[in-house]
């Protein structure tokens, strides 16, 4: 029987693209005992306003550099938040949906969060829970699995009894497939369809907030999470 793992680190409040490895995955793993790198996605996204696209990043306190996503700390001196949810009232006046949107982000809020991997994981669990995604969900830190890089990856798909590891594209770049080959477990990247769907002000973009797809479809932006997979032997080509 396949069984599907993925890995990978927290986003905030991620793009559709990630609800799609959550939505084929059987195993989603946050991997975020690793090194938080400045300009990740582990803290900031991309919101579509009437002025275009810009960030919304979650600000950090007393970072230095080598520290783990999961030891990151939160910067709560200013009211990022109320600041981060007017920004998302002020985008999506407009749209449909806007209000279950914000209850979504009201909902993540409302819940403790010390780290930036606390808070990109509850908002990537209130967005799968939306749209009825429904993995088990696990965190690399509470798994018997030391190492770094492809061989710890490849530990814990074999760890979790995986036949198949779905992978974003970033990894093609350093991930050694040999290595899951050698244990029988198939490599799949992402063949984001990026489907398009009403979006409010101007072109299509897929590249933000899946907050984007609640206000402007609600829960009928689940038919819009649809991408498969391919082969990394046919993609690496």
């Amino acid at each position: 029987m396949s069984r599907n793992i993925v890995i990978s680190q927290s986003m905030y409040f991620p793009w559709v693209g990630l609800l799609e490895q959550i939505r084929l995955a059987d195993v989603f793993v946050h991997y975020d005992d690793v090194q938080y790198s400045k300009g990740s996605f582990s803290n900031r996204v991309q919101v579509k306003g009437v002025y275009g696209v810009s960030w919304m990043t979650v600000p950090l306190r007393d970072y230095h550099f080598g520290q783990r996503i999961d030891e990151v700390m939160l910067d709560e001196r200013t009211d990022w938040r109320s600041r981060h949810r007017e920004t998302l009232r002020q985008a999506y006046l407009k749209a449909p949906f806007r209000a279950e949107m914000l209850d979504l982000v009201d909902r993540v809020f409302a819940q403790e969060a010390e780290t930036v991997a606390d808070i990109s994981r509850l908002s990537m669990l209130e967005l799968a829970a939306y749209f009825n995604l429904n993995p088990r969900f696990l965190s690399s830190e509470a798994l018997p699995v030391p190492g770094a890089s492809s061989e710890r990856v490849c530990d814990i798909v074999e760890h979790l009894e995986g036949t198949a590891y779905i992978t974003g594209h970033g990894a093609r770049h350093y991930l050694n497939h040999d290595l899951f080959e050698e244990k029988g477990i198939s490599v799949e990247y992402m063949r984001y369809e990026r489907t398009p769907y009403p979006q409010l002000h101007g072109d299509f973009t897929p590249y933000v907030t899946a907050l984007d797809l609640i206000a402007n479809c609600g829960v009928e932006g689940a038919a819009m999470i649809n991408s498969g997979t391919i082969g990394w032997k046919e993609f690496t080509q």
